[in-house]
């Protein structure tokens, strides 16, 4: 069997044996509906967990997704109930949007409204579309869709704001997590609008969605992206000024570096995909271990696997998690599809061999073969993670999943 052959096989086996069943036997809440809200680090469930839009959007994108490529019936099954209890617990009858989160009875706990939540519940609603046919689906992922353009898009300086109150007003604390910077317009909500956008058009493409996904595309190559570094900085004024002590945040430039392919590759336009693959390139160019122009080594990957993110200076922003080289499991998925895509489409022979090593970082350290799923990180000493959560919040069968869907389906030579 060829390397590839290989890794399409191990990738199954991984999401079918690993991933999947963790999420249908441990993680189905049969007393309040829906899934439970945490498993720990040590795989103990907190029942009375707060049930997040992000894990519940996730949830639902990954057993959609999951019953598109393999028609198994268990994924359809979990793809019908996160679908169900998305729309019938998260949707904000009154105002439109989603919730942020319930409490584990499924009850609002907070309203505001994020719209990278709003993105990733488009996301998931989509998939369940594209994979079901559903009209109900496809009719509440166009409703979030036209939620975003009316409340978040700037039609001053462009691009998309980070959140607005239940009621679209104005928020004073914008920020996705507690680990985030406070500021209006952030690359990861981009991203993360772009990406259902980008999906939703596979199911809907709509003239003013295409208009949406074009313009998304250029704010990222002419907002979000350094030209000086070919990285992607993280936080912004609404004028688009940086904020000060910006991060290079490895683990998102590689997501970047596909999605925003995958983006223009669906719109079809050759034209713009002649604009979009040099970046595509030079962004996963920029992830390598050769001096910077700000004078600092880039740490893609080492021995420890593909950092998370490192800080250009010493500023407040070194304190998020996960900083100065913690091996995140979502940053080595995405690394591994990110370098696959440069290899497949660019023929990148290097690119190949980073994907594996990756893929061998994981397989020796991240996968919890005896409990299921991943482990959270590797500590930049090498030690495992089991403070951080094994399913929450923020860690969910997406990037793991989505990797192992993306190896099976493409086309690789």
């Amino acid at each position: 069997m060829t390397e590839i052959e290989v890794l399409k096989q191990e990738v199954r086996e991984v999401l079918e044996r690993n991933i999947l069943p963790f999420w249908i036997d441990r993680m189905q809440d049969n007393e309040h509906g829906g899934f439970y809200g945490r498993i720990d680090g040590n795989n103990v469930l907190h029942a009375d967990a707060d049930k997040g839009a992000i894990l519940n959007a996730r949830i639902l994108w990954a057993f959609s997704a999951a019953w598109r490529v393999l028609q198994k019936a268990e994924y359809l099954e979990m793809a019908h109930r996160a679908k169900r209890f998305f729309i019938d617990h998260f949707i904000d009858r009154e105002y439109g949007g989603v919730y942020w989160s319930l409490d584990y009875k499924g009850q609002p706990k907070d309203t505001k409204k994020q719209f990278y939540a709003i993105g990733f519940a488009i996301y998931g609603l989509s998939e369940y579309a594209r994979a079901t046919s559903d009209r109900e689906a496809l009719e509440q992922a166009i409703a979030l869709y036209h939620c975003i353009e009316e409340h978040a898009l700037d039609h001053v300086y462009n691009g998309y704001i980070e959140a607005t109150t239940r009621n679209w007003q104005p928020i004073e604390d914008m920020r996705l997590s507690e680990i985030d910077a406070n500021y209006p317009k952030s690359q990861n909500t981009h991203l993360h609008i772009l990406e259902p956008y980008t999906n939703l058009y596979r199911v809907w493409p709509s003239k003013e969605l295409e208009q949406s996904l074009r313009n998304i595309i250029t704010v990222f190559t002419n907002n979000i992206l350094n030209p000086e570094t070919y990285h992607l900085d993280l936080f912004f004024n609404m004028d688009w000024t940086r904020c000060p002590g910006q991060m290079e945040s490895y683990g998102h430039d590689i997501e970047c570096s596909w999605l925003l392919h995958e983006a223009a590759q669906v719109l079809g336009d050759r034209e713009l995909l002649g604009k979009v693959e040099p970046i595509v390139k030079k962004v996963a160019r920029s992830l390598t271990p050769s001096p910077s122009p700000r004078g600092k080594g880039s740490l893609y990957l080492s021995e420890n696997g593909f950092c998370f993110e490192q800080p250009e200076v010493t500023t407040p922003l070194s304190t998020r998690r996960g900083a100065g080289g913690e091996a995140i499991w979502w940053v080595q998925a995405e690394a591994v599809v990110g370098f696959i895509n440069i290899y497949q489409h660019f023929h990148d022979e290097s690119a190949l061999e980073k994907a594996l090593r990756c893929w061998q970082y994981i397989k020796d350290n991240l996968i919890d073969r005896e409990n299921g799923e991943w482990y959270w990180s590797r500590h930049p000493d090498g030690s495992l993670n089991t403070i951080d959560d094994k399913a929450g919040f923020w860690k969910c069968p997406y990037h793991n999943s989505r990797m192992c869907i993306e190896i099976m389906e493409r086309e690789i030579p």
